[in-house]
């Protein structure tokens, strides 16, 4: 139900607040996207009719929600990757109160591993979340799993720019992507797979 759904991320939202005011250290914290970020994931999920969509660095579910919320709308499904067990088993709870279970497949995994095992060309929509450091490391299999006209999208483009330049970098490079800067919350990157290959 849409009310129970708004009162739980408003839940969330709240929670992610208190939670990360009164913790330091990462591994505890929630890391929440903005609401408005959310919305924008919503429409992007809507807008290109995405059926398989891949998120990596579930935290709490807060995102996955709203992932799965388009999802619903598109027939399609989420598969959201979390390694830690901490936080894998908060976004489970999420997820049995949310109404939106069939639409979501939580692995708790480490994410190279996920994209290693995934199908070349299986991902529609692709929103990356986690640890920065590893993204460049990933690029070639997120490319590789993406489908031509593929949508990737990389929350903190703005708010932590600089841990996210060699990354940018290797998308920038990449004649197959064609890429944008939103300043939606943290920042969102947005690099569009070419449709066909050239």
């Amino acid at each position: 139900m849409p009310s129970s759904l708004e009162a739980l991320k408003a839940e969330l939202e709240h929670f992610g607040r208190e939670n990360d005011g009164s913790h330091s250290e990462r591994s505890r914290r929630m890391l929440n996207i903005t609401r408005d970020t959310g919305e924008f994931l919503s429409v992007l999920v809507r807008a290109t009719a995405a059926r398989h969509i891949l998120e990596i660095g579930t935290s709490n579910g807060y995102s996955t929600l709203w992932l799965a919320e388009a999802a619903r709308a598109t027939g399609g499904k989420v598969t959201t990757v979390e390694a830690s067990h901490y936080k894998a088993g908060l976004a489970s709870e999420t997820f049995s109160r949310s109404g939106l279970e069939e639409h979501i497949t939580l692995v708790h995994d480490d994410a190279q591993a996920v994209l290693v095992q995934a199908a070349e060309a299986s991902v529609d929509v692709l929103f990356l979340d986690s640890e920065r450091s590893r993204y460049p490391g990933w690029w070639g299999q997120i490319r590789r799993v993406l489908r031509p006209g593929g949508l990737l999208i990389v929350d903190n483009a703005v708010s932590h720019q600089e841990e996210m330049a060699p990354f940018a970098a290797l998308l920038e490079s990449d004649g197959k992507f064609t890429i944008s800067l939103v300043p939606v919350g943290n920042g969102e990157l947005l690099a569009v797979k070419a449709a066909a290959e050239t």
